[in-house]
């Protein structure tokens, strides 16, 4: 008896990781014959839990939705990991999801093993969080679940989508992943009207049911989907683009410059490439700049020229200043802020 119950948790369990399973594929995970699985989905359905089954080739047995919901099985290392992603969640631009998220870690704390709840204790007594002031708006938790369905799914979506200006039109999508920054969401989906892949922000989305049919998922834009937004974010979205040789490897460059700062590719242990763009050349410069590490430009050549010219100008006001009888400027004295060398102190 005790081997058969737990054979049924574990079933249990299988059905909640995945949407739904072969009769073959269970049977395999649980060491089991088909007509044990089905004897054993029988005994789950009159303990209350929704097995529903799909008749065919294409068939399998899936959890549905109901009253009688199942509670969440999860292994030991699984329950840490939504502990500590719970206590981190207020952090991430969705909106309402620091209240919701005291509430569900509540409720999981208090079902969690004692040897469990001290870890997770110990982990949050220690750790004190550094996250960004969220800027910009919010997204609905409920838009992000009911994107994520679509794309888990792979149920055509219709929406709503305002562009920068804020002037809205209707799309039909092919949706794919959810792609997730510090401070943004992005849906990439195949527009099926522009015939093309796009990068669409979530916060700008607005879903219009109803949704479907099912749809045959595409092969996806690219292998690294994180890199395809960041270069469709920081780069294809500008006018003005440009690729400079940073004078520090990749891994360092990536402790300053986020994906909305460009795309980082390592060229060797003491420089890497920055792909970029901004609105400008003026902007282009102040933003690389701002990097705080000495580079070059690859490209454009029209960079370099404003560079020269930006040169040019800051010699003329540096040799004008000099005339000024060597006055020091409020500006220079508040920054000595660390009381010992008279460098400034701050942040990247």
């Amino acid at each position: 008896m005790l081997e058969t119950s737990a054979r049924l948790l574990r079933l249990l369990s299988l059905l909640q990781a995945h949407r739904e399973w072969s009769g073959a594929d269970l049977a395999a995970r649980l060491g089991v014959t088909s007509r044990t699985v089905r004897r054993d989905v029988d005994r789950l359905r009159e303990l209350g839990y929704p097995v529903e089954a799909s008749p065919g080739t294409g068939g399998g047995y899936r959890l549905g939705a109901g009253a009688e919901l199942p509670p969440l099985l999860l292994d030991d290392e699984e329950a840490v990991a939504v502990a500590v992603g719970l206590r981190t969640a207020a952090g991430q631009g969705v909106e309402g999801i620091g209240e919701a998220s005291v509430r569900a870690l509540a409720k999981l704390e208090q079902v969690l093993p004692g040897r469990l709840r001290r870890r997770v204790g110990a982990l949050n007594d220690v750790t004190v969080p550094m996250l960004r002031a969220h800027r910009g708006p919010s997204v609905d938790p409920a838009v992000l679940t009911e994107l994520a369905h679509a794309c888990r799914d792979a149920e055509v979506l219709r929406c709503e989508y305002r562009d920068h200006r804020g002037v809205p039109t209707r799309r039909t999508l092919e949706p794919h992943r959810l792609v997730c920054t510090e401070r943004r969401w992005y849906l990439v989906a195949w527009d099926t009207d522009r015939r093309d892949w796009r990068t669409l922000r979530v916060d700008r989305l607005t879903p219009r049911p109803p949704h479907g049919p099912r749809f045959a998922p595409r092969t996806p834009p690219s292998g690294d989907l994180a890199a395809y937004v960041s270069q469709g974010v920081a780069v294809r979205a500008y006018p003005a683009r440009a690729v400079v040789r940073l004078h520090c490897s990749a891994e360092e460059a990536a402790g300053f410059a986020g994906p909305s700062d460009g795309v980082l590719e390592a060229v060797d242990d003491r420089t890497c490439l920055l792909r970029t763009g901004a609105d400008g050349l003026d902007a282009l410069v102040v933003h690389v700049l701002l990097l705080g590490v000495d580079f070059e430009v690859v490209e454009p050549a029209e960079l370099t020229g404003y560079l020269r010219s930006l040169r040019d100008r800051l010699s003329r006001a540096l040799a004008a200043g000099q005339g000024g009888g060597g006055r020091t400027g409020g500006r220079a004295e508040a920054g000595r802020v660390d009381g010992t060398d008279g460098g400034v102190v701050g942040e990247r």
